[in-house]
């Protein structure tokens, strides 16, 4: 269904650390953003000033990494990435401060507890994301970035994309799936967000144990060229939950947090109330779409199952 970078003006960027890592969205002309937090445990950064009524509008980055609470470090080396290409909200001649908001998903149980994202890594991230080709290093799917870590229930999850088109403009989303509910039907072996794929074997599924944790989340960015205003990123934001709602079951627990950013790279003067509702309903169907893309493209490793080998 299309990638993030579909999008004009958008640019991705993973560093893959093997049980963490991160990725970032790079918008270096800036991008008009909203937030929405629906999970009752939030790791975040910077997600106050993009409510509509405070001051600063526009985000030049959106970091999203794993390594729980400890994987926001990896932000402060994003700014510094940005800040040495001179991309960032102008202040003063020659003085400039990148926003970056941020999530983080708990991923501490898989591989190394110690191992987390660090601000080089998300320096790093940044470098991906504008110096090299088309902007992801490997596959722009799967267990990379702030995937690589990620668990949906009881499968491996990773980084999912999809995008689409509506009346002209652009709609993606890239979403790290690690949700603490099931993304998996345990009765029928089918996914919840994409019923006509191939069922697991649902003996295998069942016998499957249960996570070590109850602490996941489910954080992502949806981007679009249509010219949303501050107001309606927050919307689109709100709506792409609906995906996260329709390809995990249960979804926003108390113990997710989950988290989705809205970006815009057009030029803020907003849209009619009618594109605004087609844009909203292809968030949602964009965020289900990449979570099914991160589930059915997650590669083996660290001792989880997979939804490709339970469909072999």
């Amino acid at each position: 269904m299309g990638m993030l970078t579909d999008v004009p003006g958008v640019h991705l960027g993973h560093v893959s650390l093997g049980d963490t890592g991160v990725s970032v969205v790079v918008a270096p002309e800036g991008a008009v953003a909203g937030v929405d937090v629906r999970g009752g445990g939030p790791g975040t950064r910077e997600t106050d000033l993009l409510e509509p009524h405070n001051t600063v509008d526009r985000v030049h980055a959106v970091a999203l990494c794993g390594g729980s609470a400890y994987g926001l470090a990896a932000a402060d080396g994003v700014m510094r990435a940005l800040e040495e290409r001179g991309i960032g909200f102008k202040v003063a001649e020659g003085i400039v401060v990148p926003i970056v908001p941020a999530a983080v998903i708990f991923d501490l149980f898989v591989g190394d507890p110690g191992h987390r994202p660090r601000s080089s890594d998300g320096y790093t991230a940044v470098a991906h994301a504008l110096e090299r080709p088309g902007g992801v290093p490997g596959e722009a799917s799967s267990s990379v970035g702030a995937g690589c870590g990620a668990t949906a229930g009881r499968l491996r999850g990773g980084f999912g994309q999809a995008a689409t088109t509506v009346e002209g403009f652009t709609v993606a989303a890239g979403v790290v799936a690690n949700p603490v509910g099931e993304v998996i039907d345990a009765l029928s072996g089918r996914l919840y967000g994409a019923p006509l794929r191939a069922a697991v074997d649902v003996g295998r599924f069942a016998a499957i144990g249960a996570p070590e944790t109850n602490l996941n989340t489910t954080i992502g960015v949806i981007a679009t060229d249509a010219p949303l205003t501050k107001a309606q990123a927050k919307r689109l934001a709100l709506s792409g939950h609906d995906g996260i709602a329709r390809a995990v079951r249960p979804s926003h627990l108390p113990m997710d947090g989950d988290t989705l950013f809205a970006i815009s790279t057009g030029d803020g003067s907003g849209v009619d109330t009618l594109t605004l509702a087609r844009l909203c309903a292809a968030a949602a169907e964009c965020v289900q779409a990449a979570i099914i893309d991160a589930i059915t493209s997650a590669g083996p490793g660290h001792g989880l199952a997979t939804y490709l080998e339970l469909t072999q």
